[in-house]
């Protein structure tokens, strides 16, 4: 079977083995089951994240991480796995199941044939969800120094082909208006936490995009009021007021230096709590095997990653890391959700004839 053809039909194998979050241990088990038919050396298991080694690491050589995640978003619409012209149908067709396909097809070529550099897999479970959730962190527990030790980690989510540097970092804050509770018909005699918080919403109205360039590359730092809750009823001037808000920021950016801006930002009108923050991934501009890869691409197209990613996981732990995909970035959590044939053969390809050059 032709080399190209054997990765799309593992992709429909994929597909048609559902992994919503929370929801892959099927899909770990086949792939591990697999794994062990075609003789790897070494499958590491977390939980339902899998941590494949396909043949001895060599001292002294360089050695690629290929990362990707086993769930996808729930399916809510119907969407059949199918061929439609020169597309691949499918939930988790773009995000990421056809890349899933380029990874465990150059890991098994790596049992069969000695790879220029070494290769390690990184498959794991429930990245679809909260930060904390991830099973990321316990696969590379679990890893150690076979991931840790890597010189660049591969993150394949969709990116439409293109190689993308670093991470949005992202944090998530409550912020809380204390109003007096009242009556609607007399509301001189409380204070309104809804009213409260106006002058804020009007800053961040306001607000344009932070223009920042880092590696050569620009970021857009933003900042959006993302929930609403209140204490009240239609009757009642509410005496509690909690926005939820997201800001983004650029690389390089520290935890203290994130937390100031957004109390800034505040202005003491209210209490802010910092809920989750996820740290930004580091430009690897200059990195050679990034320029390797690019090469093996056909000079692809470099930008900044204008969102967050596991990129900024890994830059945290020291490992050099890029997001490069096959998938379509517009595809990704949609109904009727697709991959574009070429795409998977275009990246195939090219991690062939970086790591098995002829």
């Amino acid at each position: 079977m032709p080399v190209i053809e054997r990765v799309f039909g593992l992709a429909e194998d994929l597909l048609r083995t559902a992994s919503p979050y929370g929801a892959e241990r099927t899909l770990a088990e086949l792939l591990a089951s697999r794994f062990d038919r075609n003789e790897v050396r070494e499958v590491l298991r977390a939980g339902d994240s899998l941590c494949v080694v396909p043949r001895p690491l060599r001292a002294g050589v360089p050695r690629i991480v290929l990362a990707g995640h086993l769930d996808t978003v729930p399916e809510l619409t119907p969407n059949p796995v199918r061929r439609d012209g020169e597309r691949l149908f499918g939930t988790g067709a773009s995000d990421m199941k056809g890349a899933l396909a380029v990874i465990v097809d150059a890991l098994e070529r790596a049992v069969r044939e000695a790879p220029r550099h070494d290769l390690v897999g990184v498959l794991y479970a429930r990245e679809e969800g909260p930060f904390e959730a991830s099973g990321l962190p316990e696969i590379l527990a679990v890893a150690g120094e076979r991931v840790l030790d890597a010189s660049l980690a591969i993150l394949m989510e969709p990116t439409d082909g293109r190689i993308e540097l670093g991470c949005m970092g992202a944090a998530q804050a409550r912020v809380v208006f204390e109003g007096k509770r009242a009556h609607a018909a007399r509301p001189w005699q409380g204070v309104n936490a809804l009213h409260a918080a106006g002058p804020l919403l009007a800053r961040l109205k306001s607000r344009a995009p932070r223009e920042v360039v880092i590696g050569g590359l620009p970021w857009r730092e933003v900042v959006s009021a993302t929930t609403v809750a209140f204490r009240g009823a239609l009757n009642v001037v509410p005496d509690r007021c909690e926005l939820g808000l997201n800001l983004r920021f650029a690389p390089g950016r520290t935890r203290d230096d994130v937390v100031r801006e957004l109390e800034e930002l505040v202005a003491g009108e209210a209490e802010v709590a910092i809920e989750s923050l996820w740290p930004a991934g580091c430009v690897v501009t200059g990195h050679p095997l990034v320029a390797e890869l690019r090469a093996a691409c056909g000079g692809a197209a470099v930008s900044s990653k204008q969102a967050w990613t596991d990129v900024g996981r890994l830059s945290e732990l020291g490992v050099p890391a890029v997001n490069w995909g096959p998938g379509a970035v517009s595809q990704a959590h949609q109904a009727g959700e697709w991959i574009e044939l070429r795409a998977i053969a275009e990246a195939s390809r090219a991690l062939g004839s970086w790591l098995w050059p002829e």
